[in-house]
């Protein structure tokens, strides 16, 4: 039986094909979906645009006015649907056989990000559309493979793949290469990939021979694991359905709709530790472990709750800073002191974005940091996940320049968990000290309370004995009873 085509496609699938057509906005040689109905169907026009309400026959004349190289596309794609479709029958006829990891896979696959993400205009000629294997072999399939990639920008405009790693579930290494790109780089995000041009001088892997490797290594079902893993699949140009996407298995209970968390951020929320520190360049092949580990400990602890990862294990020494960013590249980074009370540290790391740059001011404490920012003259709003910044006015040479904005770097709800937890601990410094003050007050009034005894007892038994010596006689009388009293006993 010869591989699924366009031509031969139920309805249905023709319908998804459609659908994905106007997601990713593609047109034929008569315009997009609606453009199409317009000029063939007078009559209803784009009054019935839905695809399932259209016949097969318009479907496929709509189809058919893309160029060949994308019709390869629309072939390949029929074949994923036809995929999925043998995995679900598969499914629903043994429900009980679904891996874990499967499992993943499909949620992964129903996250409303993925048809916008994992829809890869696979038909140029270098792109690789890898095959999943039978349905009953997939179905049980624990192999695992995570990657990770490092790209870099070329002066054609586009990114290219420069490193790859991949890992299996043992975070045994099963590819580490760097890659030439074989055309023009204009940068080479040194400071984000941690290569250099001299890295891939004497490099000779190209793009071809890791897709080869990796169509070795994604066999008999192997799922393929990464942190926002499409722009992993878009840098190999590799269309492969089997995939489990970190940012795809939680839910969030701190991040806005259709926001995702950081891998770093993730990694300090479920494995309790950061993958890299601040501002340190990405580690291709830790990334890769990385993302691996995360999905090893979703299926043996489920996670099934709404992480908050968007301020988590933020460190004391960052939240004594805060983030100034759009600020013209006019205007010195030393002149931003001027904007805040007292005196504060301006870092000289600054990050340029064309004609702005941005960079942190460090206080004493997290508490001068919010004093600070409480005390700005300024609009005050969120960013997209809800950390506080205002809108304030910077000034050069007395003159407005433009307006900058300044922000805190957790959530209004974590600062306050924060001082608060910062105020617990003095109160719980001083209550220790107030204890331990307290207890030293006793010990010292128990030590003169035995003495003021001591010197009481001294006192009687001095007084006794000045007695005893007063009254020789019965001294006398009572030794002779003693004496008496033991021989009869």
């Amino acid at each position: 039986m010869g591989k699924p085509k366009l031509a031969t496609a139920d309805k249905e699938i023709l319908v998804e094909i459609v659908r994905l057509t106007q997601k990713l906005k593609l047109n034929g040689s008569e315009g997009g979906w609606k453009d199409f109905l317009v000029r063939n169907d007078r009559k209803l026009g784009t009054s019935v645009s839905d695809p399932a309400r259209r016949t097969k026959e318009i479907l496929m004349a709509f189809l058919s006015t893309f160029p060949s190289e994308t019709q390869k596309y629309f072939d390949n794609m029929v074949r994923r649907i036809v995929e999925r479709k043998g995995l679900d029958l598969h499914l629903r006829k043994f429900p009980e056989s679904e891996s874990p990891e499967l499992k993943l896979v499909r949620m992964t696959a129903e996250h409303s990000d993925y048809s916008r993400n994992f829809s890869f205009q696979s038909y140029n000629n270098d792109w690789k559309v890898m095959p999943i294997g039978k349905a009953s072999k997939v179905i049980n399939s624990k192999s695992l493979i995570a990657i990770d990639c490092e790209m870099v920008s070329c002066k054609d405009g586009t990114e290219a793949l420069v490193r790859v790693c991949a890992v299996n579930r043992n975070l045994e290494v099963k590819l580490d290469t760097l890659v030439n790109p074989n055309k023009p780089i204009d940068d080479y995000r040194t400071n984000i990939t941690d290569i250099s041009a001299e890295d891939l001088e004497e490099v000779t892997v190209s793009l071809s021979d890791v897709q080869k490797l990796l169509k070795k290594i994604l066999k008999k079902g192997t799922i393929v694991i990464g942190h926002s893993l499409h722009f992993d699949l878009l840098a190999l140009k590799i269309d492969y359905p089997l995939v489990i996407d970190t940012t795809n298995i939680f839910k969030y209970s701190d991040l806005p709709l259709g926001a995702s968390p950081s891998l770093n951020n993730l990694c300090k929320t479920i494995l309790g530790k950061a993958v890299r520190e601040d501002r340190e360049p990405h580690n291709c092949l830790n990334d890769a472990k990385a993302a691996m580990q995360i999905v090893l400990q979703k299926l043996e602890k489920g996670y099934n709750e709404p992480l908050q990862v968007s301020s988590i294990y933020v460190s004391e020494s960052d939240l004594a800073k805060l983030l100034v960013h759009r600020v013209p590249l006019c205007v010195p980074h030393q002149n931003l002191r001027n904007v805040f009370p007292g005196n504060p540290k301006i870092d000289t790391n600054i990050r340029m974005k064309g004609r702005f740059y941005s960079t942190y001011v460090e206080f004493g404490n997290c508490r001068e940091a919010d004093e600070a920012f409480h005390a700005l003259d300024g609009v005050e709003e969120e960013d997209k996940i809800g950390r506080p910044q205002k809108l304030v006015v910077c000034k050069h040479d007395n003159k407005p320049v433009g307006i900058i904005c300044v922000r805190k770097m957790v959530r209004e709800s974590s600062n306050k968990r924060q001082l608060s937890l910062e105020n617990e601990e003095t109160i719980n410094t001083h209550e220790s000290s107030h204890k331990k003050l307290k207890m030293c007050c006793e010990h010292e009034r128990e030590v003169e309370r035995l003495k003021r005894e001591l010197r009481e007892r001294e006192d009687e038994i001095f007084r006794l004995q000045k007695e005893l010596d007063s009254a020789p006689k019965l001294s006398g009388i009572m030794k002779n009873f003693r004496a008496i009293n033991s021989i009869s006993n």
